[in-house]
């Protein structure tokens, strides 16, 4: 049979019925009655060929077609409340930046880049989202976003054309709630051997200078926690689970939210903050303003 063309308003009813998991709960949800939403879902799977759901008990389940379907669909009608919110913000006067922060970045380093972007005579509308590094530039390279901030430059030889910037580098301490703090900062570094530690998963840029810093010196620390999200690995170190390693300019922020004392400096590991963008030269109005704020000094370490 030949395909006709989609009409969206029955994909529309396809992605409400999957994602409430049956049609009596997605015609209660679209006001619709029941066999209004049966008939368009049997006129989709007409026009694109292929069944896109099977009973499962009380329930519809998709089918490997369905998930596929599912999969385009998501993005269709994220990408469609994008639209919507970005209209919204252009009648505001707004100017709207769509953020992608990878979960290795710590936050309160996203929060002081992101910051300056607050203070712009143009107010600006930030939208934040936090992932994996390879969702956010997959993201990116759809035109989702306006940049990602991460802690790491794009692999050569990748086929997305995007760009990485260089924001700052920063060396970094290990630091940890008061009592690890004062039992292990004497003697520092040769008395973190067998401390306890939180540190950044293997896949983390960080995660191989740090284990080189402990081979240098040979410490073989107590690895209680690993973590892909930093913000995690943060909250633990708060509760006094381990001792963990910071950007070194952000010493102040870390004790004031975190409680967390100074236990040494480790200037040989340094920590990298790039901005990934689909140019090679930065033209949004609010990535600039981030650029100039580290340019003026705002992660200078103290």
């Amino acid at each position: 049979m030949k395909n006709t063309g989609m009409n969206f308003r029955h994909l529309y009813y396809f992605w409400v019925v999957a994602k409430e998991g049956g049609i009596t709960r997605a015609a209660t949800r679209l006001g619709l009655a029941v066999q209004t939403i049966s008939t368009q879902l049997a006129l989709l799977e007409q026009s694109v060929g292929k069944a896109l759901f099977m009973p499962q008990g009380r329930s519809l389940v998709l089918t490997e077609a369905g998930r596929l379907a599912m999969a385009y669909a998501d993005q269709i009608f994220l990408l469609g409340e994008q639209l919507q919110e970005a209209l919204g913000a252009a009648d505001s006067k707004r100017t709207r930046l769509t953020v992608g922060i990878s979960d290795s970045l710590p936050k309160l380093t996203a929060f002081r880049l992101l910051e300056a972007t607050m203070h712009l005579t143009n107010p600006v509308h930030l939208v934040c989202f936090e992932d994996q590094f390879d969702a956010l530039l997959a993201d990116l390279a759809l035109h989702k976003l306006d940049v990602v901030l991460t802690d790491r430059a794009v692999r050569s030889g990748t086929t997305l054309r995007v760009f990485s910037h260089m924001l700052f580098e920063s060396a970094t301490i290990v630091a940890g709630a008061p009592a690890l703090a004062a039992k292990y900062s004497e003697g520092f570094p040769a008395s973190l051997d067998d401390a306890p530690f939180l540190l950044p998963t293997r896949n983390n840029a960080l995660r191989g200078r740090i284990d080189e810093w402990f081979e240098l010196h040979h410490v073989r620390p107590d690895v209680v926690g690993e973590f892909e999200d930093n913000a995690l690995l943060n909250t633990f170190g708060r509760r006094g689970a381990g001792l963990f390693f910071a950007p070194a300019a952000l010493a102040a922020d870390i004790e004031e939210q975190f409680g967390a004392l100074l236990v040494g400096q480790v200037p040989q590991v340094r920590e990298q903050v790039f901005a990934i963008s689909n140019e090679r030269k930065i033209k949004h109005p609010a990535v600039e303003a981030i650029l100039s704020a580290v340019h003026e000094g705002v992660f200078s370490s103290p």
